[in-house]
């Protein structure tokens, strides 16, 4: 349980940082708060911290629901392969948006099997 708590520290951690890069691109770009148009670069930014939001709803609760019928390990490694895929993700998107997809599909792949393996384990508890 242990590593699922490391695992979920780090793809916290990722997105903070991914908050941090936002507010530097602000500066950088000079796009004032509220806005959240303006150069390309802060966009990018804006988009990789938005998006990785939006996954991580899913992902942490599908971890810990994971593991309370699978090992918590496997939880906690399919959690790390989330936040590599996020990493290719985000270094793809600031280059070129167009490339995201290899980034995106990693994580995605990881968060759908965590929240099927939950699903399928709480309906074998039920049986």
């Amino acid at each position: 349980m242990e590593f699922l708590v490391i695992v979920t520290s780090i793809a916290l951690l990722q997105m903070f940082i991914f908050a941090i890069q936002v507010g530097s691109a602000r500066v950088k770009y000079h796009v004032d708060a509220p806005s959240i148009s303006g150069a390309p670069e802060f966009e990018r930014a804006f988009r990789v911290h938005q998006n990785t939001l939006e996954q991580l709803v899913i992902l942490i609760p599908s971890m810990w629901m994971f593991a309370q019928f699978w090992p918590a390990d496997i939880a906690a490694g399919l959690g790390l392969v989330f936040i590599i895929g996020r990493q290719v993700y985000r270094n793809a998107y600031i280059k070129d948006p167009g490339g995201r997809s290899m980034g995106f599909s990693i994580g995605a792949l990881a968060t759908v099997i965590l929240l099927l393996g939950s699903l399928i384990g709480a309906a074998m508890a039920l049986l």
